[in-house]
């Protein structure tokens, strides 16, 4: 696909590295950018309201859209549910020289450069210093059975091999996540 004026930027890591907590700072510190929402067929969490970080719709809904080309990635996470970056919001952002700012997943990120080109994307990978503390962070936000942890650190294996595919790894500290959001910021002004 042709350059565009602007950048997409793609912020990654294992559920629980602190995404959330980047993405609200982000939103602060850059108030004009673009912060596209996802649809989701997974349910919402306790706060969540559809429209803000996630459209949470049915499968058969999000199957409609796929069909009528609405993604610009989409997949299934966790063995269940699917995940999607609608396409018209980020492409048309881009065209118009605007900074875009996504979280996304790493199925995500190989699926995005293929159609933007990877001069249109910059991918900042946050990371954890082991499963044994992500687990203690999900565990604390919310519990999940055996079995679903057990899915969890498969993808978290899988997730720490991508982040040397990605343009900047950032690590994730307890009692660090102001430094790491100054990080994540900072990557930005450098790249735009």
């Amino acid at each position: 696909m042709t350059s565009r004026k602007g950048t997409l930027f793609l912020v990654l890591g294992p559920s629980g590295s602190g995404k959330g907590v980047v993405m609200q700072y982000l939103k602060r510190t850059f108030p004009d950018a673009v912060f596209p929402v996802s649809c989701t067929t997974r349910s919402p969490r306790p706060g969540e309201r559809d429209g803000e970080v996630y459209y949470f719709v049915s499968r058969e809904e999000f199957k409609k859209k796929i069909h009528n080309g609405e993604f610009l990635e989409y997949a299934v996470v966790h063995h269940d549910n699917y995940y999607g970056t609608l396409k018209k919001q980020i492409v048309d952002a881009l065209e118009d020289g605007k900074m875009v700012i996504r979280e996304v997943d790493m199925q995500g990120v190989a699926s995005i450069r293929e159609k933007l080109g990877r001069e249109n994307t910059c991918a900042v990978f946050l990371t954890v210093p082991s499963w044994d503390v992500l687990k203690e962070r999900i565990t604390r936000r919310h519990p999940e059975n055996n079995e679903e942890m057990a899915k969890r650190e498969e993808s978290f294996k899988k997730e720490m091999e991508f982040a040397k595919t990605c343009d900047y790894v950032i690590a994730s500290r307890e009692g660090e996540q102001d430094r790491m959001c100054q990080k994540v910021a900072e990557i930005i002004r450098r790249r735009s």
